[in-house]
């Protein structure tokens, strides 16, 4: 079909495949894993839908143009070329970034300021006019992507990372970003078919992610804004539908998920984030320390929480981390444990062995999810039981 475009969505390190499954599910075509991206085929139906459903992606770009750039003068004549009143009035606004990895542009800035040049004398040569520069609510968002000497210039169909779900008003010292939440949560393989624990739930964004994963909600039904509502073949009609059509997909939940918080204010927090984002139905926070707790029932606990990690916060690594691995061997049988540390030798601390260790990066911190599987009673008399005849 000639309405069907090629379109790159930009993820973290390690959630590549995530990604890709995900946007195979929802329907994309001819999906390819990159580093740190994943491009696919789909249509402009399929570009909304993306961006409201998806759950690992920080940002969906359109490329509308690839070209050999060997200097700044051939950077400039090439954007100029292109018929950009296709895509903008020569009375509105643009903002520009870009990526530079390259020996003869070095300055991302400098590269972006040159495309805008491009673009802004195109607009005043043929209509005496030019589009201003927005950086907060620009009517287009151009992104600039030069690797050695290919330059590829797309549309921000996104605006703001997708990672700005829309359902936090507050946050706290270290918030975990919900695209690294979720691909977490999803990483743990939870499926909603069980309890589920944040032990160390701050701002609540681990919570929100899980419910929303468990009953299959679109993650960014709740954002102000999409980029590609400011465009000139914006369809309100269309994107309306697609929203309908993805809420008629959600689905029941019937287990509880709960969050602790040791600190008054963090619950507090926690409990507008989860109001505002039309969770509470499903989740409990309660202002309790971890170390102090046990498991209620017997029933399977699925657990993913992200600790302090000494970054930003202050804590005694050796003894927290020893806490954690006291506190799930003592109080938490039955219960899959998953958290994620930057501090790479705090793990050894734990006291436990984890099953998998899975490489992320936290912002620009490498960091490990690890897992721990609690079992009811011992490893050896779970065995011994199941392999007993009648």
């Amino acid at each position: 079909m000639e309405d069907n475009f090629k379109m790159v969505a930009k993820t973290l390190f390690g959630f590549e495949d995530l990604l890709a499954r995900e946007l195979t599910q929802l329907g994309a075509m001819q999906v390819k894993t990159g580093v740190r991206n994943v491009s696919f085929v789909g249509d402009k139906g399929f570009m909304y839908k993306a961006n409201l459903a998806i759950r690992t992606a920080i940002k969906i770009l359109k490329p509308i143009r690839t070209f050999k750039v060997s200097s700044e003068k051939d950077l400039y004549s090439q954007v100029y070329k292109m018929n950009w009143s296709k895509y903008l009035k020569s009375s509105g606004s643009l903002a520009i970034d870009a990526t530079v990895h390259s020996k003869v542009f070095t300055h991302s800035q400098y590269t972006a300021l040159k495309v805008k040049d491009a673009i802004v004398d195109k607009f005043r040569d043929e209509t005496g006019e030019r589009p201003n520069v927005d950086l907060r609510f620009p009517d287009l968002k151009i992104n600039v992507h030069i690797d050695r000497s290919i330059c590829t210039i797309s549309l921000d169909t996104s605006g703001e990372s997708l990672h700005k779900r829309g359902y936090k008003t507050a946050t706290n010292i270290a918030p975990i970003n919900e695209v690294l939440a979720a691909g977490m949560i999803m990483l743990s393989g939870w499926d909603g078919q069980s309890d589920f624990m944040d032990p160390m739930c701050g701002s609540g964004t681990v919570l929100a992610e899980a419910a929303m994963i468990a009953c299959n909600i679109p993650p960014n039904l709740m954002r102000k804004e999409f980029a590609f509502e400011r465009w000139n073949d914006w369809d309100v009609e269309l994107f309306e539908k697609i929203e309908e059509s993805l809420l008629k997909k959600t689905r029941d939940f019937h287990y509880k998920i709960l969050g602790y918080d040791k600190s008054p204010s963090a619950v507090a927090k926690a409990k507008d984030n989860v109001k505002n984002a039309h969770l509470d139905e499903f989740i409990t926070i309660k202002h309790e320390d971890f170390f102090k707790t046990q498991k209620a029932g017997d029933n399977k606990l699925h657990m993913v929480f992200n600790p302090p990690y000494g970054e930003r916060l202050d804590i005694e690594m050796e003894s927290f981390y020893k806490n954690i691995g006291d506190t799930l061997k003592q109080g938490y049988p039955n219960t899959n444990a998953w958290f994620i540390t930057s501090n790479l030798d705090a793990i050894k601390h734990v006291g436990l062995r984890p099953s998998r260790k899975i490489k992320l990066m936290n912002a620009k911190l490498e960091s490990r999810l690890v897992k721990y599987e609690m079992y009811a009673g011992s490893k050896k008399a779970k065995y011994k039981n199941n392999n007993t005849l009648d």
